[in-house]
């Protein structure tokens, strides 16, 4: 015989009474039943059985039909399981029984057929095993695992929070946070404390909340019947730091205690549970937050709310507003018992909702600060450049663009000023840097060139005094300068220019498509002058150019200055314009495409009405004006479009100049900060844009008596499409004129 690799057992087969024997003496708990139409009655069972049901045999007999199902729990499976046992088939399943000590235990339950000879009952033979360990395990783990689950979602939920209140400029971010919480709660909302709690979808940074916890005095009729069944007190759930607020009081109790004007002056941390069957005084935050919120909740859920939690969302220094969240405990609803209650809510929706409203509050208070900054910094920025006036005689165009990112404001500088009929003044500067401090100084170089330039009139002699003023003031930036004098002279109708240079680029003088650098009367920086400073000459005839500009016109990294200087020599031969808007809007269009510092352009044209009646230029056709908000500004803003239509060659000039008009007088108006003034030669219609920081549209009349104001906007109508779009903390308005067709004998406009 081959020898195999394993043993071979000789020993007789196990026997019935073996087996029997077997069965009972295992540790195991067995069973065997009758067949399942009969009831399947307990025909025999093991002592381990025994041991773990308490119960024998015969005393299982004694539970009727199908007796081993009331011994276990129902579970969800039962039905299918019965439906294999009506079929015959074998059966396992886990069900719970309960332990004769009162606890519970999970038991594996396998049931097999077993074989039968032909006409005898089916019977069932089944055994046992305990898993309870295995169950509590996998209970555990699925227990950490929705614990994991429920902390990311918790986390991610914050981070998009955080996403969204990360853009200070975005006006739903609150809308967009509630939506975002009713995936925890039914509902959530946020209420402003703006002199009185108002309901928010987001934060004006124009206007942002003041958060100054003033009492609440608008009054909100009752519209609502709260109708709430069950439990007085309204209080539901609990979390241990949230404190309740009022009660369902008896017809004869006082108003309860406006807690929630307690949370809104920092009297209370909370968060605080409010009663929505309380009585409150009609101007009271509570009183009115009750009212908005019952209406709220009922218009998007059609459920009556029982009460709410209230979390103040808090600033540095105050409370901003509140973060109310109902958490379904409503009088009617789904998850409520027989008495109107529901579960409280988990613990880690009050956390996630607590972070969220700190956060909240956080960013709101960024959003006022920023806002406050930015009106300061445009203030600062309005205050430092000048308000241009017309010059009789001269086409003047100005341009300034602060590169700082933060502050919005620079140490470039330029003025225009009518110094007396027929003689006007002009500067330009840059003082280094590009920040508050800068701007500053600026200012006061500024206001020093503006007192010596009406008292003085030599160039050299004004930048002397400046000099010695600057020593004795000690600003502490260094900055460069020009100073230019132009005189009208009346017998030729040319104009003189005297000017000095104080470290700054030189000007540039355009003249039939020549350019010439005006050099002369250099000198060193402002304050530093240690001899005389000298003035140049130079005289200006029709159609010439004056140029002034700061260095972030032509600097780049890449290039030095010297190129950047040739390189705009090399541009301004090109310029076609025939208007100072023109010429600047060229420049620009080729020069300032990426700017890395601050850009500051005075354009100064001589006209010559005979030339620019006759040649029609092939510049940009785009222009751009920044005008102050002052009623002399309308003015300005009709007369640079009549140019604008004499440089193009357009006959709209009459309807363009009724629609300018109208437009920055709304301006002007109702607006405030600076007016930003475009015009676009789309090739189908004059399109003019005004901008203002007024973010209200502007509206119509509607023919009402008692309306003030609108009319003009009916003349707009009547000339152009128009329409608005907001645009960054205020709104642009625009209109695009109807073309008209040129008569063959029309003459071109004239300039008004």
């Amino acid at each position: 015989m081959t020898d195999l690799p394993y043993p071979v057992s000789t020993t007789a087969p196990v026997s019935g009474e073996q087996l029997a024997l077997a069965l009972t003496t295992t540790t195991v708990p067995a069973f065997v039943t009758g067949p399942w139409e009969a009831g399947m009655p307990v025909i025999w069972v093991n002592e381990a059985f025994e041991r773990l049901v308490g119960v024998g045999a015969e005393d299982l007999g004694l539970l009727g039909p199908h007796p081993l199902l009331a011994l276990v729990e129902d579970d969800p499976h039962r039905a299918a399981a019965q439906a294999d046992l009506a079929a015959g088939r074998a059966m396992r399943r886990i069900v719970s029984a309960r332990k004769r000590d009162g606890g519970v235990s999970w038991l594996q339950v396998d049931v097999t057929p077993m074989p039968r000879a032909e006409g005898e009952e089916l019977r069932w033979v089944g055994v046992t095993t305990d898993v309870s360990e295995y169950v509590d395990q996998q209970a555990a783990q699925l227990a950490s695992l929705e614990v994991e689950r429920r902390e990311r979602a918790d986390l991610d939920l914050i981070a998009q929070t955080t996403e969204l209140l990360g853009d200070l400029e975005y006006p739903f971010a609150l809308r967009d946070i509630a939506d975002l919480l009713r995936s925890l709660v039914p509902w959530s909302g946020f209420y402003l404390n703006d002199d009185g709690l108002q309901y928010a979808d987001g934060v004006d940074v124009a206007s942002p909340p003041t958060g100054r916890g003033r009492r609440h005095t608008r009054y909100v009729p009752e519209t609502w019947h709260v109708d709430l069944a069950g439990d007085p007190s309204g209080v539901v759930g609990g979390h241990a730091d949230v404190h309740d607020v009022g009660t369902a009081p008896s017809p004869d109790a006082a108003p309860a205690v406006d807690h929630v004007q307690e949370l809104l002056d920092g009297v209370v941390d909370g968060p605080v549970r409010l009663d929505l069957s309380g009585s409150y005084g009609p101007h009271t935050a509570s009183g009115w937050l009750r009212r908005d919120l019952v209406r709220r909740v009922v218009e998007e859920s059609g459920v009556v709310p029982r009460s709410v939690v209230v979390h103040a969302v808090a600033g540095r220094r105050r409370v901003l507003g509140l973060l109310a969240t109902w958490h379904g405990d409503a009088a009617r609803g789904p998850g409520a018992d027989a008495g109107g209650r529901a579960e409280p809510a988990p613990e880690h929706i009050f956390t996630v909702v607590e972070v969220v409203a700190r956060r909240a509050g956080t960013a709101i208070d960024n959003a006022r600060l920023y806002a406050r900054e930015h009106r300061l910094a445009e203030a600062l920025q309005r205050a430092m450049l000048p308000e241009q006036a017309d010059v009789t005689g001269l086409d003047v165009w100005t341009y300034y663009a602060p590169n700082a990112e933060h502050a919005q404001v620079g140490g470039d500088w330029y003025d225009v000023l009518q110094i007396s009929e027929g003689t006007v003044g002009l500067v330009i500067g840059d003082v280094v840097g590009h920040d508050v401090e800068a701007a500053a100084a600026m200012g006061q170089l500024r206001s020093v060139v503006r007192a010596y330039a009406y008292e003085l009139t030599t160039p050299g002699t004004v930048l002397d005094r400046v000099d010695q003023l600057v020593t004795g003031m000690r600003v502490p930036r260094p900055a460069s300068m020009v100073y230019a004098t132009l005189h009208h002279v009346t017998d030729d109708d040319s104009w003189s220019v005297e000017y000095t240079r104080a470290g700054h680029l030189p000007p540039l003088l355009l003249r039939d498509g020549d350019v010439r650098l005006l050099s002369g009367a250099s000198g060193s920086l402002v304050g530093f002058g240690t001899a005389a400073r000298k003035t140049g000459r130079e005289v200006l005839r029709r159609g010439d150019v004056l140029l002034f500009y700061t260095d972030g016109l032509i600097e780049r990294r890449d290039r030095s200055l010297k190129v950047g200087l040739d390189t705009l020599v090399e541009m301004s031969g090109r310029i076609t314009a025939r208007d100072a808007a023109g010429v600047g809007e060229e420049l620009l269009s080729r020069l300032a495409d990426s700017p890395e510092d601050d850009v500051a352009i005075v354009v100064v044209r001589v006209p010559d009405p005979v030339q620019d009646a006759q040649v029609t230029a092939l510049s940009p056709r785009s222009r751009r004006w920044l005008l102050p908000s002052e009623p002399a500004s309308i003015g300005r803003a009709r007369h640079a479009v009549l140019r604008t239509c004499q440089a193009w060659g357009l006959v709209e000039s009459a309807a363009a100049e009724l629609v300018v008009s109208e437009l920055v007088a709304n301006g002007v108006l109702h607006g405030w900060g600076n007016i930003a003034l475009r015009l676009f030669d789309t090739g189908d219609g004059l399109r003019i844009e005004v901008e203002d920081a007024n973010p209200a549209p502007p509206v119509a009349t509607d023919g009402h008596p008692n309306r003030v104001g609108g009319f003009g906007m009916q003349i707009v109508e009547r000339l152009a499409d128009w329409g608005w779009r907001p645009a960054g903390t205020g709104k642009l308005v625009w209109a695009k004129l109807r073309p008209q067709p040129m008569q063959p004998d029309e003459p071109a406009p004239a300039l008004g």
